[in-house]
């Protein structure tokens, strides 16, 4: 393996969808480089070639409100649901099995239309609650943002 860029990491959004008082995870399919069948939330990285095609607001490359705009797409794309305007929870960095750090973004937002579909990246999903969630193989850490949207949508009744 070609000795990494330090400074080159991935960076992706995720998101937690509230339906209902429950929460959507997904699990992640056995060709997944890191956390193969291991039950999470939807999202997906940043790539450049996609939100090029944004409009940018200055002569100089820049584009605003793209975790929004990725995780809108990647959780239709995932999992075949429209999200209400993400909330943002909290953020985290690993590093996958071959070498490049990920610096992940999770947000949480209220589903808002759709059937669940999931893509080929995945094998199965479930509507779960807090409890219920202590039940699946989560990625480390999962089941801790899950209780940080559940005690924010305690404190918003």
């Amino acid at each position: 393996m070609a000795e990494l860029d330090p400074r080159l990491h991935f960076v992706v959004a995720t998101a937690i969808v509230v339906k209902d008082g429950k929460f959507l995870i997904v699990k992640r399919a056995p060709h997944e480089k890191a956390f193969p069948n291991r039950w999470t939330v939807p999202g997906g990285k940043l790539v450049l070639n996609e939100y090029k095609i944004l409009p940018t607001t200055a002569s100089y490359q820049q584009w605003y409100n793209v975790v929004d705009w990725v995780l809108n797409k990647e959780v239709l794309e995932e999992v075949g649901l429209e999200i209400h305007k993400p909330n943002y929870l909290c953020d985290l960095v690993f590093v996958r099995p071959d070498g490049f750090p990920v610096v992940t973004l999770s947000y949480w937002a209220e589903y808002k239309d759709g059937q669940v579909k999931i893509s080929k990246d995945f094998t199965d999903f479930a509507w779960v609650t807090l409890e219920d969630a202590k039940h699946y193989d989560l990625i480390e850490g999962i089941w801790d943002e899950l209780k940080m949207v559940d005690d924010s949508l305690l404190n918003i009744k």
